[in-house]
């Protein structure tokens, strides 16, 4: 195991009916800008829950924030709260709402472009407002985590920045009672994987962070059935919420190497098809698995006997089994695994190698995974 340092500041307030301890978290002398998605909290009661909550409080209202934000959306946020003085910014949504409120609360303070801070990158040390949140929709962890995803439709790009994390968010399983199925599917799948890229790469660094990344895993497997086909499942639903905010609040990472491969090459498929993000991955992972099987094959064995119950004598047929059971899995969520069911194909591939041979990509934790390694992977998945 590496040396590390962690620090994880965000006060997480979980349970039934939590949104109404809102006003203890925020003083009544902010001025709160409150951003929203496209409005289906209104339909499942959380927004009246919020309101209520913040009654005798100082707020606007910011709409609009869609899945995979748009910088055009949130210069408008941001150019609100600059307008209203805010000095407060509450997310109330899934992790789309969550990640562009990080690009608010970093915006509304700083002079330049916002998009200037997205392609900084690392954001961390600027002044950034304070953000709470309330999520409804688990699947990335941005509630618990400091980092954001950001598209930028006009020029087909989608960039990840890194900037403070929550001071607070409100999980409360009640809110996903009414989220459609496909959401559903996508965020499990955006979980399994985000423990998938933490995991799936150097073995032997730390057993701690093993058990603990196959324990997750091993739930989202266990729960997956239960959560799709009954959403008002409290426990089921409970369990899938905090199983996606630990996958990717920095708990599973201390002391070991990462991935982030798979992830990299499922922001162009978003950027340049608009696919939703879980979804990418469900496509890619199987060739990423495929393609590294001898840089990555042992922690393939491993993972595929912990998780799945696979293993055998013949190594590489054994690897095979467990990237299809793995694929198997996606499948069952009712979501597809290939890019020509998603319109992709050797034009989106050429793009995507294209971009990554300009900028000079190496992804992966040996950083081996560059422009040719990528064109690898997508050509194994068409």
């Amino acid at each position: 195991m590496t040396n590390f340092v962690f620090q994880n500041p965000t006060k997480l307030i979980f349970g039934k009916n939590s949104i109404s301890s809102l006003s203890g978290e925020i003083s009544k002398e902010n001025r709160i800008l409150i951003t929203f998605g496209g409005g289906s909290v209104k339909n499942n009661g959380v927004y009246e829950q919020v309101i209520n909550s913040l009654k005798g409080y100082t707020f606007f209202e910011f709409w609009g924030i869609e899945a995979n934000p748009d910088i055009e959306t949130l210069r408008k946020a941001i150019i609100l709260g600059k307008e209203k003085n805010c000095d407060f910014v509450l997310a109330v949504g899934g992790g789309s709402v969550i990640d562009g409120s990080k690009l608010i609360a970093a915006g509304i303070p700083y002079e330049g472009d916002a998009w200037e801070i997205v392609k900084k990158r690392d954001f961390t040390k600027e002044k950034v407002l304070p953000l709470g949140t309330v999520l409804t929709l688990p699947a990335t962890g941005s509630e618990m985590n400091a980092g954001a995803v950001i598209s930028n439709r006009i020029a087909k790009e989608k960039f990840a920045f890194y900037s403070r994390y929550p001071q607070f968010s409100i999980l409360d399983p009640l809110t996903t009672f009414t989220l459609p199925k496909f959401q559903i599917a996508c965020g499990l799948a955006d979980t399994f994987i985000h423990v998938m890229e933490q995991y799936l790469t150097t073995p032997g660094q730390s057993p701690l962070m093993d058990r603990w990344s196959e324990g997750i895993l091993q739930t989202i497997v266990e729960i997956s059935p239960k959560v799709l086909s009954n959403p008002e499942d409290y426990d089921s639903m409970a369990t899938f919420m905090l199983s996606a905010t630990m996958a990717l609040n920095g708990f599973v990472s201390m002391g070991v190497s990462q991935d982030w491969a798979t992830h990299m090459i499922g922001h162009e498929l978003t950027a340049l098809h608009g696919l939703t993000h879980g979804h990418t991955l469900t496509i890619l992972l199987p060739g990423t698995m495929w393609v590294m099987r001898k840089e990555k094959g042992d922690k393939i064995l491993q993972y595929g006997q912990r998780v799945w119950g696979i293993s055998g004598t013949d190594r590489e047929l054994t690897i095979s089994k467990i990237i299809e059971k793995t694929e198997e899995f996606f499948r069952s969520l009712g979501l597809k695994t290939r890019l020509s069911e998603n319109g992709a194909g050797e034009e989106t591939i050429n793009e995507i190698v294209r971009r990554f041979e300009q900028r000079d990509v190496h992804f992966g934790e040996n950083r081996s995974v560059n422009a040719a390694v990528t064109r690898q992977i997508l050509e194994r998945v068409i």
